[in-house]
């Protein structure tokens, strides 16, 4: 994890411009450098270092001899990159995985280059003897990438919107700030003044795919057909080996570990994997709450059943208020869900950060979306609707869920990985017949649970828990977060100023107070970019007017059972 920053055609100077970069400082607390490209006096790269791979030569732009006109500067994980090298033989001057980019792209050119990725990435790749730049970004947006680019050819992109929201530029004096797409790369011809056009945008692969690293990689055969036991041990393979690759790091691996169905199953099967790579450390995980939630004690279970060295970590109502600014300026969104969900992950990091030694940090991450884990899914009109609605949701996950897992952790230096998104995983799971992956019973991610259900990976109570209401496993019941939130807000928002949020706010209008809370601190750190949200997440197939889980029928029958 690092924060990767560039300018191609600044009119600005550039030492004054730099100090934009230094808005991502958090994402690489390492080492940092900032590097002009010869012959471009207003083109520059700067780039934020967490050293998690090659300690010694790891600093970018990475540039190796063979190819003095390439550029690289890029945020991510390449899994695969020992495979791909040993293959094609090619001779790396680095031990850094981001160095495949270079070869890869000198071989094939930059199609084949993303799709023989197999990991999380984004990147920047400047090609001054071809004069192209190029942009990528991995299928699920893990890594997230901003850019911006005005009409007379000035490009400016960052790891995070913040770093570039205070850019000038003498043509614009509000720069447009965009989201870079997930799963597609940019082509971009580089003028000799340094200014660049923009040649072609391509979707380069879809959740759906197996991709192309497929051919590559060391997965054991898996077995045809839809047969539920087949089925259930190619998941088992397939997950095994999301986790065994993601082991890819010289600092400590920690896990979350919420006692859900998802963070227990990563930080169980991780733990088996450490042992069987003998890593010489005890697996650190760490479970946040308000004393007496449900998340703490089914996090309990799971650490002695599996044998983790288990950190809790509890936090009060008013230190969860307390830091909903400073959430908020680091998701650089004001979705009600999202912010909500943040503060646990965002205390958590900042314990582990300040406590522990543990920098690469796996999660559960996108499993709800890709296994159906969300409780409205139980009211899908069908299993085809479910399974087009598992697809939309995975498409917007750099808009909610892993916006928020990355920015959480990133804010206080962590890296997050997350084995659910796994190309290989996650593409075998969406070919699988809709009327596999619904909610049975009752009960959510059957599929997933049955998949583990003979393995006592975790306790069986854990493996059978129903997935709590977003973030309301981090408190009890009878005074959730959601409802914490609901009384502390109504105070600060008063009715008349309710009424009034609509023409006060064009863009996606609050309808609640927590909405216009929300909102008006971001506007107060982002004024004018409410458009980096295109829709607030809400549940499907349902009235409700809040996000939160507990405004659901099925929750509440639950909750009362």
């Amino acid at each position: 994890m690092c924060g990767i920053w560039a300018l191609f055609g600044s009119d600005d100077c550039l030492s004054v411009q730099c100090l934009s970069a230094m808005k991502i400082a958090h994402r690489g607390p390492d080492a940092f450098r900032f590097e002009n490209v010869n012959g471009y006096t207003n083109c520059c790269f700067g780039f934020h270092r967490l050293a998690v791979v090659d300690q010694l030569f790891g600093m970018q732009p990475i540039r190796v001899k063979k190819y003095p006109y390439l550029w690289l500067c890029y945020n991510g994980e390449i899994y695969n990159h020992k495979k791909l090298q040993h293959h094609f033989e090619f001779e790396y001057q680095t031990k850094v995985d981001g160095e495949i980019i270079l070869h890869l792209y000198d071989k094939g050119g930059i199609e084949q280059t993303v799709c023989m990725l197999d990991g999380v990435f984004a990147f920047i790749l400047l090609d001054t003897a071809n004069k192209k730049v190029f942009l990528g970004r991995d299928t699920y947006g893990v890594r997230p990438l901003f850019k911006a680019v005005t009409e007379d050819g000035f490009l400016a992109v960052c790891s995070e919107a913040k770093g570039l929201i205070n850019l000038k530029h003498s043509m614009t004096p509000f720069l447009k700030v965009e989201p870079f797409l997930p799963g597609h790369y940019e082509v971009l011809d580089l003028k000799p003044n340094g200014k660049v056009a923009s040649v072609e945008m391509v979707k380069y692969h879809n959740c759906r795919d197996e991709p192309l690293h497929a051919l590559y990689d060391s997965v054991e055969k898996l077995f045809p057909g839809f047969e539920i036991e087949t089925v259930k041990n190619n998941l088992r393979i397939l997950f095994d080996n999301a986790i065994k690759k993601r082991l890819m790091t010289d600092r400590r691996i920690g896990c979350l570990l919420s006692g859900g169905l998802d963070s227990s199953l990563v930080a169980a099967i991780l733990l088996k994997q450490l042992k069987e790579a003998k890593v010489q450390y005890p697996l650190q995980t760490f479970a946040i709450g308000m004393e007496d939630s449900p998340d703490l004690l089914a996090a309990r279970k799971v650490a002695n059943h599996i044998g983790s060295e288990h950190h809790e970590v509890l936090f009060n109502s008013e230190e969860g208020i307390q830091v909903l600014d400073e959430v908020i300026f680091s998701l650089e969104t004001y979705d009600i869900t999202t912010v909500r969900a943040s503060v646990g992950m965002y205390l958590i990091s900042k314990y582990i950060r300040k406590n522990t030694d543990s920098v690469v940090i796996f999660s559960g991450e996108g499993s709800d979306e890709l296994t159906q884990g969300y409780i409205y899914f139980h009211k899908a009109p069908s299993p085809e609707k479910a399974e087009e609605e598992s697809e939309r949701l995975l498409k917007e996950l750099y808009l909610f869920d892993v916006l928020r897992a990355d920015r959480t952790t990133a804010a206080h230096g962590l890296e997050l990985r997350v084995p659910f998104l796994d190309h290989r995983f996650s593409s075998y799971y969406m070919s699988l017949p809709p009327n596999m992956k619904t909610p049975k019973n009752g009960i959510e991610k059957h599929l997933l649970r049955e998949t583990f259900e003979d393995s006592n990976l975790i306790p069986k109570e854990i493996l059978w828990r129903p997935k709590e209401a977003f973030s309301d496993g981090i408190t009890s019941v009878k005074n959730s977060w959601f409802r914490i939130l609901q009384e502390y807000i109504d105070h600060q928002v008063d009715d008349a100023v309710m009424a009034s949020a609509a023409q006060k706010f064009a863009v996606n209008p609050p309808k609640t107070k927590e909405g216009y809370y929300y909102r008006q601190i971001f506007e107060r750190h982002y004024p004018g970019r409410a458009d980096w949200l295109p829709h607030y997440w809400m549940p499907r197939w349902t009235s409700a007017t809040d996000p939160s889980a507990r405004t659901l029928t099925h929750y509440k029958a639950t909750a009362k059972a």
